[in-house]
């Protein structure tokens, strides 16, 4: 159930593995559509997996993973959520939601170099992992099953990376989830707002916590936005991918971030609009922004957690 890039990467990987993909593709923007999912499994009742992502930062939607996961719990078929860059940033309830297999990375809410990867697989879904022929060796997860158990890992794991996990993961609870959660939406409605009060529009419908994506006003390559940004003013932003090259640009509110760091960003926007010669009336993205944070997130952090490099995806 596509609704932008990684999962079509999904349709790619499972290709690859000797898998037939039934694929459902939204429109640039929209999420995916529940109904849909169930009319396919109707027609498809041979189907073994649906693959979707929770937070899809390729075009900043959020899908409704609870919603789809009623839908396919109610059939033979596992549920597979790529949760990659929604994890701790955007509500994920794995069990009460019945998602059987949650895909996740260091680098994103979890606020952490790159280089782990993280899955959890439900009862419903390992019976599918003992019985795959696909070829698998390092990515067995019946050997890390296996090792878990005894407190290893059935090959040298990354430890540098496993130990600053640890400690991001100290910061997470010292905040509290439903804290970290309150952060993501917090900062995500002071960008949204603060977009829309340049007279910019989002790009995304059901737009999620962990980036905003806005669409690039007409006669303005996007791509020269994202260069002059990091070249001139030093902030990194990140522009479309795929067909959505120089259509869109996305700014990133996840992680360790916090008040401060969208104020910068929206400010550095708002000046290489106005270089650009799109009228924006200068500061007005920042006002509207402070004006959310001058309002406390429905469940307030104690602090901002500190700063730990994050990776761009």
């Amino acid at each position: 159930a596509s609704s932008g890039v990684f999962v079509d990467r999904f349709i790619k990987l499972i290709e690859v593995y000797g898998a037939k993909a039934v694929i459902l593709r939204e429109a640039d923007g929209q999420p995916v559509v529940p109904a849909k999912i169930e009319e396919a499994l109707k027609k498809n009742p041979q189907v073994k997996a649906v693959f979707a992502t929770h937070t899809e930062t390729s075009t900043g939607v959020a899908n409704d993973i609870a919603a789809i996961g009623k839908i396919v719990a109610k059939t033979p078929a596992i549920l597979v959520v790529d949760a990659v860059s929604g994890l701790v940033g955007q509500e994920l309830r794995t069990d009460d939601w019945q998602v059987d297999v949650v895909c996740t990375g260091s680098q994103k809410g979890l606020m952490t170099a790159p280089g782990l990867g993280m899955v959890c697989v439900s009862e419903k879904a390992w019976p599918l992992v003992e019985a795959s022929k696909s070829p698998r060796f390092y990515f067995d997860w019946r050997k890390m099953k296996k090792s878990v158990t005894e407190k290893q890992t059935p090959f040298t794991p990354p430890v540098t990376i496993i130990n600053a996990q640890a400690e991001a993961l100290r910061q997470i609870r010292a905040e509290g989830l439903e804290n970290v959660l309150a952060r993501h939406a917090w900062l995500a409605q002071a960008t949204r707002d603060a977009v829309q009060a340049l007279g910019l529009k989002l790009f995304a419908q059901s737009p999620c916590n962990v980036l905003t994506s806005i669409t690039v006003p007409s006669g303005i390559d996007g791509k020269a936005i994202v260069k002059r940004m990091r070249v001139d003013y030093g902030v990194s932003i990140a522009g479309g991918q795929g067909d959505l090259v120089g259509k869109i640009i996305r700014l990133a509110h996840m992680g360790y971030m916090e008040r401060f760091d969208v104020i910068i960003g929206i400010s550095a926007l708002e000046m290489m609009l106005h270089e650009l010669g799109h009228p924006v009336e200068l500061g007005k993205g920042v006002a509207a922004a402070e004006k959310v944070f001058l309002s406390k997130p429905k469940t307030a952090p104690a602090s901002a957690p500190a700063k730990t490099p994050a990776g761009a995806r």
